[in-house]
C-alpha cells in the first residue's frame, strides 16, 4: 500500500488511473454522500494536485475531523473520521427567553439535534445570547456551555444560563433642554427610575429598544411644538461596576421655535383647493406641529383615495426662514391616475353564499376605487357575526396602471348552535336553557331560533325568524311568537306574577349607511296574578282594572349605529330612540319612550373608553293615569348600577319591596382593556367602571341627590356555555335601606 496524501499533505507518487474507490471509517454518513463531495471519479487518472483538491472538498463538507487518501494498487482508499453528531440540546435557567424560540434560532444557524457538531458555532451562540440579554438590561448574565461525549460518536449539549437581575435605571439626565423642564419631558418616557408602579410595569429595567423608542418620543415632542432643528447630539449609557445600576445621559440641542408663515397647495389639484384647504389643520401664525402636518396629509390622501386616486402622494415642502424663525409650508399633491375596480373577489366562505357578503359591499365593480367604501364593506361583513376574521387586499391588475381588484378573505366561524345546559345567576337563581339557533340559516344570512329558558324568575318559550334582506334594498322582515311566565318576587320586586303571550311582525328600513328605522305590530295577552302577600299597589290595580288584558302593541325606533363590531366594540357608537305603545282601546293603555347612547373612543392600541347612557320614561293614557307597575323601569344590578342588588333601586311598595318607576336614568363609563400578560384573548375583556343612576316614580320626582354611584372592575367572557359576566362593584353613596351586592355575576345566559 502506497500513501499518496495524509491530512492534506502531498507525498511523492506517480500519477495512476483509479479503477475503484473505497471509503473507510464511516459510521453515520453514507458512502454515497462522500462520493458526492469527492471530485475524483472511477476511470480518472489523478496526480498530487487532484488529491489535494479532494481532501479540501471533503473537509469543506463539514462532516469530517480528519481525511486521508491512500493507494491500494489501482484502488483509491479514502480514510475519514466523522465529526460527532448532536444527540440533544438542553437549555436551563432561561426565564426571559423562551426555550422553543431559542432552539428554533439555534436550528437556523446549524445547531440542532441530529446535525454535525461544530464547536465554533457554540461561540456564536453564546455571543448571540449575551446580546439578547444585554438588550433586556441583564448585563450580569452568565452562560456556561457543556459538551458531553456520548457513545456512537455523539455529543450532548447543555447551555446553562444564569440570567441575573436586570440592571435598574438609577438616573436619567437631560442636558441642553431650556424650553421644557426635565419632569415634563421625562413624563413622556416609557423608561423611568424606580417607583411604585415600576415593580409591576418593569419600566425601570433598561433596554436598548426602549431607549430608542423614548428618544423618538422626545424628538416628536419637540417637533410637535415647533422646534424644527431639534437634535439629539449624543446618548451615553453607563453601568456601575456591579452591573446593577444604569445611568443615562441625553445631550440635546433644542434650536428655536418656528411658526407658520404661509400654507400653500401645489401640484395637480384634481380636487378643488376649496375642498382641500379645510382638511389642513395647521394655519399661518400657528406654531409648527409635525403631528398636525401628518394628520393633514392623511386627510388629503384619504379624500383623494375616496375619489378613486388610490396611489396618490401628498408631500410637504417646508421652507425655513432662520432669521424670522418662520416656515412656509407647502403641500404638493401628486394624485396619480384614477383607479377603477375590476373585480371584487371573495374567498373562504365555505358555508355562506357569496350574495350574503356581496350585498354588504359598498364598493362597486367597475366604479372608482374608494378607500372609505372598501373599508366600510369590510366592517359590514365583519358585523354579520358569521366570520372570525375578515381581511381585504387590493392588488393591482397585471399589465395595467389604473385598475385593481378588491379581494376579501374570510374565516368562517360557527353561526349556529344547538345547546342544552344549566347555569346560575345571583338574581335569577338556577337557569335551565335549551335553544336551536342559526344566525346564518343554510348560508342565506337569515336568522332562525327557538329558545327555552327556565329560572326561578322566568320561564320563556320563544320562536323568531328574521330575513335581513327581505328586499334587495336591505329592508328586513321578521316574525316572533313567544310565551313568558315571570315571578317578580324572585327578581327582588313586589310579590306578583305575570303570564304573557305575544306574537309580532317586524320590519327594518335602512335610511342610509348608518341610520335605520324599525317598527313592529303585535299582539300581547297578559294575565296578572296576585298572591296572599301582594302589596296594595297590586291588589288596588287588579280591583280597578282587572287581571287579564289583551293588547295591540306598536313599537318604533330610530337608530344610528357606527360601531365597528357588535361584540367587543372598540370604536364608533350607537344612538337609539324607541317608542312602545298600546293601541287606544286595548286592555292596557300606556306608552314607554327610551333613549340609548353608546360611544367607544380608542385611547391607545390597548385601551378603549366606553360611555353608555340610558333614559326611559313611561305613562298611561285613557283609563290609566300612570304606567302600569309591571311595565315600570328598574335599576341596580350587573347591567345597570353595579354594586347594588338587581332591580332594588328606586321606589318601594307598601311592603317595602322595590316596585320600579316610570322614569329611568343610568350612565356608565368604562375603561376597557385586555387581560394583562395574555395575548390573543379574543373572547374576554376587562374594564374599570363608574356607574351612576336610579329610577324614580315619575319625571317630577327626579332628584339628583337620589342618584346612586358605584365604581369597580368588571369582566365579560363569551364562553362555550354562554356569556359569563362578573363585576366587583363598590357603592359610593349607598343609603341605609339600599341593598348592596359587591360581587355580581351571571353564568349561562342573560335575562
Amino acid at each position: 500500500m502506497l500513501t499518496l496524501l495524509l491530512n492534506g499533505t502531498a507525498q511523492a507518487f506517480e500519477p495512476f488511473k483509479v479503477l475503484d474507490i473505497r471509503v473507510e471509517g464511516l459510521q453515520r454518513i453514507s458512502a454515497g454522500t462522500v462520493f458526492n463531495y469527492l471530485p475524483i471519479k472511477v476511470g480518472q487518472t489523478i496526480d498530487s494536485q487532484d488529491t489535494v483538491n479532494a481532501v479540501k472538498a471533503l473537509f469543506k463538507s463539514g462532516f469530517f475531523n480528519d481525511v486521508s487518501l491512500e493507494r491500494d494498487g489501482p484502488v483509491l482508499v479514502v480514510f475519514v473520521r466523522e465529526r460527532a453528531a448532536i444527540s440533544s440540546i438542553d437549555i436551563a435557567g432561561n426565564k426571559d427567553l423562551d426555550s422553543e424560540e431559542l432552539l428554533e434560532g439555534l436550528k437556523e444557524i446549524g445547531l440542532a439535534e441530529g446535525r454535525v457538531f461544530d464547536r465554533s458555532l457554540l461561540e456564536k451562540v453564546e455571543q448571540e445570547l449575551r446580546r439578547q440579554y444585554f438588550s433586556r438590561g441583564k448585563y450580569a448574565v452568565k452562560i456556561d456551555t457543556t459538551v458531553t461525549p456520548l457513545d456512537r460518536n455523539r455529543v450532548g449539549i447543555l447551555i446553562n444560563v444564569s440570567e441575573g437581575r436586570a440592571a435598574r435605571i438609577k438616573q436619567i439626565n437631560l442636558i441642553g433642554n431650556h424650553a421644557f423642564p426635565d419632569e415634563e419631558l421625562l413624563d413622556e418616557f416609557s423608561l423611568t427610575t424606580p417607583n411604585f408602579f415600576s415593580a409591576f410595569t418593569k419600566s425601570d429595567q433598561y433596554s436598548k429598544q426602549g431607549l430608542s423608542a423614548d428618544l423618538e418620543i422626545l424628538r416628536t415632542y419637540y417637533l410637535d411644538r415647533g422646534y424644527l432643528k431639534f437634535n439629539i447630539n449624543s446618548t451615553q449609557v453607563s453601568i456601575t461596576p456591579d452591573k446593577k445600576d444604569i445611568y443615562i445621559t441625553i445631550n440635546i440641542a433644542e434650536g428655536n421655535q418656528y411658526k407658520i408663515r404661509e400654507v400653500t397647495l401645489n401640484g395637480d389639484l384634481v380636487v378643488p383647493a376649496e375642498e382641500l384647504f379645510p382638511l389642513i389643520k395647521i394655519n399661518p401664525g400657528d406654531v409648527f406641529s409635525r403631528k398636525q402636518v401628518t394628520e393633514s396629509v392623511d386627510k388629503i390622501s384619504s379624500l383623494l383615495g375616496n375619489q378613486g386616486y388610490a396611489f396618490a402622494n401628498v408631500n410637504t415642502t417646508p421652507e425655513m426662514d432662520d432669521e424670522a424663525n418662520e416656515v412656509s409650508l407647502g403641500f404638493f399633491v401628486d394624485p396619480g391616475k384614477r383607479v377603477y375596480v375590476r373585480r371584487i373577489n371573495i374567498a373562504g366562505n365555505v358555508g355562506t353564499r357569496d350574495e350574503v357578503l356581496r350585498r354588504e359591499t359598498r364598493q362597486m365593480e367597475g366604479g372608482w376605487y374608494s378607500t372609505e367604501q372598501v373599508e366600510r364593506s369590510r366592517t359590514r361583513i365583519d358585523r354579520l357575526g358569521f366570520f372570525e376574521d375578515v381581511n381585504v387586499e387590493t392588488p393591482t391588475v397585471p399589465g395595467t396602471t389604473d385598475q385593481l381588484d378588491v379581494n376579501y378573505s374570510v374565516t368562517e366561524t360557527s353561526s349556529g348552535s344547538v345547546t342544552a345546559g344549566a347555569g346560575f345567576s345571583q338574581s335569577s337563581g338556577v337557569l335551565f336553557n335549551a335553544s336551536v339557533q342559526q344566525e346564518n340559516f343554510l348560508g342565506t344570512g337569515k336568522r332562525v331560533s327557538f329558545t327555552f329558558d327556565n329560572s326561578e324568575i322566568n320561564t320563556v318559550y320563544r320562536f323568531a325568524y328574521t330575513n335581513p334582506y327581505w328586499t334587495v334594498d336591505g329592508v328586513s322582515r321578521g316574525f316572533g311568537l313567544g310565551y313568558r311566565k315571570t315571578d317578580a318576587d324572585e327578581a327582588n320586586l313586589s310579590d306578583y306574577s305575570t303570564d304573557t303571550r305575544n306574537a309580532d311582525i317586524n320590519f327594518g328600513i335602512p335610511i342610509n349607511e348608518y341610520d335605520t328605522i324599525r317598527f313592529s305590530v303585535g299582539y300581547q295577552g297578559l294575565d296578572l296574578k296576585e298572591n296572599s302577600s301582594s302589596p296594595l299597589q297590586v291588589t288596588d290595580f287588579i280591583d280597578e282594572h282587572g287581571d287579564s288584558f289583551d293588547d295591540a302593541v306598536f313599537t318604533g325606533s330610530w337608530s344610528h349605529d357606527s360601531r365597528n363590531r357588535i361584540l367587543f366594540t372598540d370604536t364608533g357608537g350607537l344612538q337609539r330612540i324607541s317608542l312602545e305603545t298600546t293601541a287606544p282601546g286595548s286592555g292596557l293603555e300606556y306608552y314607554k319612550l327610551t333613549y340609548q347612547q353608546q360611544r367607544f373612543i380608542p385611547l391607545t392600541r390597548e385601551l378603549t373608553l366606553g360611555l353608555k347612557g340610558n333614559l326611559g320614561y313611561g305613562d298611561g293614557f285613557g283609563d290609566y293615569e300612570q304606567l302600569p307597575f309591571f311595565e315600570n323601569f328598574f335599576a341596580g344590578g350587573v347591567r345597570s348600577v353595579r354594586g347594588f342588588e338587581d332591580n332594588t333601586l328606586g321606589p318601594r311598595d307598601s311592603d317595602g319591596d322595590p316596585i320600579g318607576g316610570s322614569f329611568l336614568t343610568v350612565f356608565n363609563a368604562e375603561i376597557i382593556f385586555p387581560i394583562p400578560f395574555v395575548e390573543e384573548a379574543k373572547g374576554v375583556r376587562l374594564s374599570a367602571f363608574f356607574d351612576i343612576g336610579n329610577v324614580f316614580e315619575d319625571y317630577d320626582s327626579f332628584d339628583a341627590g337620589d342618584l346612586r354611584y358605584s365604581a369597580g372592575l368588571a369582566g365579560l367572557w363569551l364562553s362555550p356555555l354562554g356569556p359569563i359576566s362578573m363585576s366587583f362593584g363598590f357603592p359610593l353613596n349607598a343609603e341605609s335601606d339600599d341593598d348592596e351586592q359587591n360581587f355580581q355575576f351571571t353564568v349561562g345566559t342573560f335575562f
